[in-house]
């Protein structure tokens, strides 16, 4: 097996990434493989980065976080402007800090636009934000529908359209703001140019009713340990339902309960389908045929056979 001294900087440098759907286990996998590697984990996942926000997104517990360092968790309040941008430059810091201390970098997550941001190298327009024309392009999605707004997409540029879910309105929003700043599609600026990494894709899987079965745990757990309080106060602090931050997975249901837009539950059930929608749309980043993936079947306890795995990639 590789020791520390011999991870090297430069193209031979290894990455290791670990992608998967929620709830199948990547947290646990990369702590184990971290401890036993000489592995730090560089969180990919777009609600972690949210200070105060931790029931909710599933946060590794601080003794986790002792055990194995992490990264770019807990890094911006939920009302500050966080880009992809911002997200790969940061990502790609702290991947060269581990490297330079010889240890192994584990992008760990399921956020499929941070992990293809990472890996393929993605040039992200550095287009700023224009907040007048977002509530412009919101108050559309609002009037004519994000259908409409999404249509509008595909006709400057399909490509994106084609890639963005129709009621990721944020996302859509984004893109038409990119071409009505630049005039040129968002997908022709996104071009690639892969970092100097050797790198190996794990992926995690599992049946996908028994999948759901664990998420619909998960959430019971979530509002059992505090979830409720949790957004009561970040709401006591001052951050809006309308805030990004505030539309993710349980906080926006949640958010419909304390307005009472909704029971209990209601919002639970409402929490527990919107994430195996989730599911779905994470196993369109993360496909089973992608052959530059190598997947495990969590439930096979496949642990030994994934560190092997890994340990043979170091070395070679």
């Amino acid at each position: 097996m590789q020791s520390r001294s011999e991870v090297s900087r430069g193209e031979s440098s290894p990455l290791i990434a670990i992608v998967g759907p929620t709830g199948v286990g990547k947290t646990s996998l990369a702590l184990a493989l971290g401890s036993k590697l000489d592995g730090e984990i560089v969180s990919a996942d777009s609600r972690q980065i949210y200070k105060g926000m931790d029931i909710g997104t599933d946060k590794v517990t601080p003794d986790q976080r002792a055990s194995v360092p992490h990264h770019l968790i807990d890094i911006v309040a939920p009302d500050e402007e966080f880009t992809l941008a911002d997200y790969q430059e940061l990502a790609y810091r702290v991947i060269e800090d581990i490297l330079s201390r010889h240890n192994v970098p584990f992008l760990v997550g399921g956020t499929g636009l941070y992990v293809r941001a990472v890996l393929e190298g993605f040039v992200i327009p550095r287009v700023q934000p224009d907040a007048q024309l977002r509530e412009k392009l919101f108050q559309e999605a609002q009037s004519d529908g994000r259908q409409a707004l999404h249509a509008r997409l595909r006709e400057v540029d399909p490509e994106a359209a084609a890639n963005i879910d129709p009621r990721n309105v944020r996302r859509v929003i984004r893109a038409l703001e990119v071409y009505e700043t630049t005039r040129e599609p968002i997908s022709r600026l996104q071009k690639r140019t892969p970092p100097p990494y050797r790198t190996m894709k794990i992926g995690l899987t599992m049946d996908r009713k028994r999948l759901y079965a664990r998420i619909d745990q998960r959430v019971e757990r979530m509002v059992e340990s505090g979830l409720l309080t949790e957004v009561q106060g970040l709401i006591a602090q001052g951050y809006g339902y309308d805030l990004p931050a505030m539309s993710g997975l349980g906080y926006r249901q949640v958010g419909m309960y304390l307005r009472g837009e909704a029971d209990l539950p209601t919002a639970i059930r409402k929490i527990k389908s919107e994430t195996h929608r989730f599911v779905r749309q994470q196993y369109k980043w993360f496909r089973l045929d992608d052959e530059t993936i190598r997947w495990f079947d969590a439930e096979d306890d496949p642990y030994q056979e994934m560190e092997s795995a890994v340990a043979a990639f170091l070395n070679r």
